[in-house]
């Protein structure tokens, strides 16, 4: 049972590759970067685990930060990072898991792949004293805690520990719909200063490596090292192959419309065609994260396959508040993991991330190589 840690000289590829994977959201990698620096100046260190090393006896679970990407704008990064060493939200929400299922965390995953909820599980671990799986439920950002590769594998959601940047808690013990717990989530995060942390689906490690999604911070390293080595040549090239993806489309932002609503920054973006694309149209439905693809009216990603937002010049991951008319934008669409597929086939998955989440119940999942 070997662990391993992520060196600092590859901090910038893996948060280069992060933002990408946040397809949208996941938070801002730059408040990842004061996390991962703040922890290496305190020379605290995340150890991290591949889901295959974990005994199946052991208990895990997940967690992250809560919050409209919007909402996080609001504050200083540093002020936060620095506050978190006297009352951090997140410790509080996993040491309560502990507290009701009556044993100490073995190892935790992070949520999702993104910007801040990776470091952030990355500093929490380091804290704890305890491994990080190297894997998340969904090997990309998603809106919603219900959203995940573990609901749709068997792994209860439940009991959901949250704690507010105000300090209020709430315990969702259970609930007969999966997405109960979020909506409770959003509602005190809104009121409790835009910000949370939960700790949410306790499992066995059996149990995780049946239902997660591995791999994926090494991955995040390996993706944002093509991208860096590309910079002076072709990233999106580089990006689109090493994913085994498809351009989609690439053009100009025309429009944005967005609002700010239950704890979710909610955007519809319109897109004009450029170069290959020039003539064509495209539009992009975002709930924090790219949600729904269309190119001349025609649907061409569903979540949670995969529509990565990439600064045309660079490669990089677009966060979702930056979108603005103006910025120039190419969509490379790949497939997700086959276990996160796997969910759309059950009822549970099917709603919980299904097209009613985003606005769009008329919409349902196909694949990517279905749709194209």
């Amino acid at each position: 049972m070997s662990t391993f840690t992520i060196d600092r000289k590859d901090y910038d590829a893996l948060l280069v590759g992060l933002a990408i994977y946040g397809t949208g959201g996941g938070g801002d990698p730059e408040w990842g970067r004061i996390v991962l620096e703040n922890d290496f100046a305190k020379r605290r260190i995340c150890k991290l685990i591949n889901p295959e090393d974990v005994p199946d006896d052991a208990f895990i679970c997940s967690g992250g930060i809560m919050g409209s990407v919007k909402a996080l704008e609001k504050f200083s990064y540093k002020d936060l990072v620095d506050s978190w060493e006297d009352d951090f939200v997140l410790l509080k929400a996993f040491r309560m898991m502990e507290q009701i299922k009556g044993r100490k965390l073995d190892y935790i995953i992070p949520f999702e792949v993104g910007g801040i909820n990776t470091p952030i599980i990355m500093s929490l671990a380091a804290r704890m004293g305890i491994p990080m799986i190297n894997g998340d439920a969904l090997g990309r950002s998603a809106p919603e805690t219900n959203m995940t590769s573990f609901i749709g594998h068997g792994v209860s959601l439940y009991p959901m520990p949250l704690v507010d940047h105000n300090g209020n808690q709430v315990v969702v013990m259970d609930s007969d719909e999966p997405t109960y717990a979020d909506e409770v989530g959003r509602f005190v995060v809104t009121k409790g200063g835009g910000l949370g942390g939960n700790s949410h689906y306790p499992m066995t490690g059996a149990q995780l490596k049946k239902s997660c999604i591995p791999h994926t911070i090494t991955s995040a390293v390996e993706i944002g090292k093509v991208v860096l080595d590309a910079q002076a040549e072709k990233p999106i090239e580089a990006f689109t192959k090493h994913v085994n993806g498809e351009l989609m489309f690439s053009g100009i932002v025309s429009d944005v419309t967005g609002e700010d609503k239950g704890g979710f920054y909610l955007t519809n973006v319109l897109i004009d065609g450029a170069d290959d694309f020039s003539g064509s149209k495209a539009k992009i439905v975002v709930k924090n994260e790219s949600m729904v693809l269309w190119v001349d009216n025609k649907i061409k990603v569903i979540f949670p396959d995969n529509a990565y937002m990439l600064y045309t010049e660079t490669g990089h991951g677009i966060m979702s508040v930056d979108l603005a008319p103006g910025l120039n934008i190419s969509v490379v669409g790949a497939a997700c993991s086959e276990i996160l597929r796997a969910c759309m086939q059950t009822e549970i998955g099917k709603k919980s991330l299904g097209g009613a989440r985003y606005g769009h119940p008329e919409i349902t999942f196909k694949t990517i190589e279905e749709l194209n």
